[in-house]
């Protein structure tokens, strides 16, 4: 008897290898798009530059091979990734969604609304990009609508108002800060009366843990950086830029920088472990700052500041030395020891970008999709695409070599790996 349990067993081991082998190598196989991430806006450090390696090195004539294409609402919220899953919010109706879409073709996996529709005679519907952190999904609307969401199935786990429930003042074009996940906290952009202009909430349950700052809100999503050794939260107001403690938010600097109608929309980039660099448009320009402990303090010192650099909606990146980003509609490389232009290129209009493997991977506000070298040498087109027939004002998004891009109308996905 005992002979044949051994012998039943051993047969059971034989027969149970393969299948375990099998699931090994099945998880080794998984693509690249399967697995990778994007998770907040402009990537995995808010500063639009992607680690990813082994993309193509030109696009052939025709462009990227195009995966797949499917219908969206409106809106200019950025697309985030994770698990080979995609998610993004648009308008759909008289509502606003957040949703989830499968990175393999495109299907819609859930959608859950957030409230009703904002609209604006320059574009309906969100402007913020959601926020991926530990399986939870938030996701901030245009008329300050803000909710918490498992990632696999779209419910809401908490949800505020918050021009309800903190004053939140709406500007002209809508909130557009995406939330920020700091530690166990969710930074908001709110510009509320009464101190609440900078909110902090607990990130499970939605409760407030600071509130700080009585400036109306810019369009910029908020960044943490440190500089001199001091972890900061920059926040671009509508008409200053503020460092405060992330944890409970008392004021470390302040520069006033006013642009036409409140338009400070670009992320602030962190250059080295002291400077940091600013720009807007409508003809304001750009500042370089150099940020130092001082008298038990932060001061902020200025080093330059020039037009040379006008973000209006997009932001710079930085990227083997050299900031390179849109000035108004000119897509230009500045040196920023001293924001000196170092090249210029026209043509692709109010476009936006980020950079990768070497490259920079720009969209035109037409549709308009480039591949280009990143080097101060001078511009060096490797490829392009009329990925888009209309406005389009939403930075791509890489993962797992996938380009995701959105219009007011359509979702595209492009495979852009070696």
């Amino acid at each position: 008897m005992r002979a044949t349990h051994k012998w039943i067993g051993l047969c059971l081991v034989l027969l149970l290898m393969p299948f375990s082998a099998w699931g090994q190598q099945s998880k080794e196989k998984r693509e690249p798009w399967e697995t990778a991430d994007w998770p907040q806006w402009r990537g995995h450090r808010g500063d639009g530059v992607s680690s990813e390696t082994g993309l193509d090195a030109r696009w052939p004539e025709a462009g990227p091979a195009e995966v797949w294409r499917r219908p969206l609402g409106g809106g200019f919220s950025g697309i985030v990734v994770a698990g080979g899953r995609l998610y993004t919010q648009f308008s759909d109706g008289g509502d606003t969604f957040l949703a989830s879409f499968s990175a393999k073709d495109g299907s819609e996996l859930w959608r859950t609304r957030m409230g009703p529709i904002f609209k604006d005679s320059y574009g309906n519907g969100p402007r913020a990009t959601p926020t991926l952190r530990d399986g939870i999904v938030y996701a901030l609307s245009s008329s300050g609508d803000l909710i918490a969401a498992r990632s696999g199935n779209g419910e809401i786990l908490w949800q505020s108002n918050l021009r309800e429930s903190f004053g939140a003042r709406v500007p002209r074009w809508g909130l557009a800060g995406s939330p920020l996940v700091e530690g166990k906290l969710l930074i908001v952009p709110a510009g509320g009366d009464g101190g609440s202009s900078v909110l902090a909430l607990d990130r499970m349950t939605g409760e407030l843990r600071w509130s700080a700052r009585d400036e109306k809100t810019g369009y910029a999503t908020p960044i943490v950086m440190t500089l001199d050794g001091v972890r900061q939260l920059l926040v671009f107001a509508g008409d200053r830029i503020v460092s405060l403690k992330p944890m409970n938010g008392e004021s470390y600097w302040e520069l006033d920088w006013k642009t036409d109608w409140g338009v400070n929309a670009s992320t602030p980039i962190r250059i080295d472990d002291h400077r940091v660099f600013l720009s807007t448009g409508y003809d304001r320009g750009a500042i370089m700052l150099d940020v130092r402990k001082k008298d038990g303090g932060v001061a902020a010192t200025e080093l330059w500041r020039n037009r040379e650099m006008r973000n209006k909606f997009s932001s710079s990146v930085l990227y083997g030395g050299h900031l390179y980003g849109f000035d108004e509609g000119t897509l230009k490389c500045l040196d920023p020891e001293a924001g000196t232009t170092l090249w210029q290129q026209r043509g692709l209009g109010h476009g936006s970008l980020f950079a990768a493997d070497g490259k920079l991977i720009a969209l035109s506000d037409k549709g308009k999709l480039v591949l280009a070298d990143a080097t101060p040498e001078g511009y060096k087109e490797l490829g392009s695409v009329q990925a888009f027939t209309t406005k389009t004002w939403t930075v791509p998004t890489l993962a797992g070599g996938r380009l995701y891009l959105r219009d007011e109308k359509e979702i595209v996905a492009f495979d852009i790996s070696n």
